[in-house]
C-alpha cells in the first residue's frame, strides 16, 4: 500500500527534515542525506563517477556555503521536487524514495 506524508517540517539549525506519514510514521533526512540520494540524471551520473586518485574536488561559490533546502513543491500525487541552494534543482523524490531513505524517529 502506498504511504503520503501528512506533515512536513524544517529544522534548519540541524539541517534536517522531518516527515509524517499518513500511517503516523515519523522519517528525519538530513539535507546531506538527500542532496547525495538525488535521482536526477546528473546527480545519479555524478555518483557513478570514479574519481582519480589524488583528485580533488572543484566547488562552486555556492558549495562552499552551508547546505540548505530551499524549495520543496509537491510532484502530482507521488513525489516532492527538491531545490537545494548548491544548485541542484531537478531532483523529484518519489513517497517510495522517501520512504527508503532517513531514519525513524519518534514523537
Amino acid at each position: 500500500m502506498a504511504r503520503y506524508p501528512v506533515g512536513l517540517e524544517k529544522d534548519e539549525a540541524r539541517q534536517r527534515l522531518v516527515i509524517t506519514w499518513d500511517d503516523g510514521e515519523r522519517r528525519e533526512y538530513s539535507y546531506t542525506e538527500l542532496q547525495e540520494q538525488c535521482p536526477c540524471a546528473t546527480c545519479r551520473e555524478k555518483r557513478r563517477q570514479t574519481p582519480l586518485p589524488g583528485q580533488l574536488p572543484v566547488l562552486t561559490p555556492e558549495q562552499t556555503q552551508p547546505l540548505q533546502l530551499v524549495r520543496m513543491s509537491p510532484v502530482g500525487t507521488y513525489a516532492y521536487h527538491i531545490r537545494f541552494n548548491h544548485g541542484c534543482d531537478s531532483g523529484i523524490y518519489t513517497f517510495e524514495l522517501l520512504r527508503e531513505l532517513g531514519r525513524v524517529v519518534s514523537g
